[in-house]
């Protein structure tokens, strides 16, 4: 994945301010701006792709440790709502088993990230699904032990 293109304040302030306008939380701008868990997971024991009903893309990578979610990254093609949603189910499920993780709910990310225009609540759902996809793809890579 390449470097981030570096914005300036001004031009940050300003994506910041529209973000506002459309309904976005001040911590869902933060998660859609830090992107602190994008990119690509050397060593992934998994890696899966989802792509919702909206043309938003997910790839999840996953690297697990004694049952637990060690690291998580996703990877966006998608809306500001996509992209918040991902970083903020990293950070939701990071540590936990296998099983915790599989059981975040759309609540527990809108929670977190505090709102989201209505019309991109079902980035939360996208979100979700890729986790539970990269999940039950690597149980049933690894013998349905997770």
């Amino acid at each position: 994945m390449s470097d981030p293109i570096e914005i300036d304040e001004q031009d940050k302030e300003s994506l910041r301010e529209m973000l506002r306008g459309s309904g976005y939380a001040d911590k869902a701008i933060d998660y859609y701006m830090e992107r602190k868990n994008m990119g690509v997971l050397e060593g992934a024991d998994q890696v899966s792709e989802l792509t919702g009903h909206c043309g938003d893309t997910m790839k999840v990578y996953l690297k697990v440790k004694d049952g637990r979610v060690e690291e998580l990254r996703y990877q966006v093609l998608g809306c500001p709502g996509a992209i918040a949603s991902a970083m903020a189910a990293v950070e939701l499920v990071r540590g936990k088993t296998l099983e915790e993780a599989k059981k975040l709910k759309d609540a527990d990310i809108f929670r977190e990230i505090e709102d989201l225009p209505d019309q991109k609540q079902h980035c939360i759902r996208l979100s979700i699904k890729a986790l539970q996809k990269v999940i039950d793809e690597y149980s049933g890579n690894n013998g349905g032990n997770s």
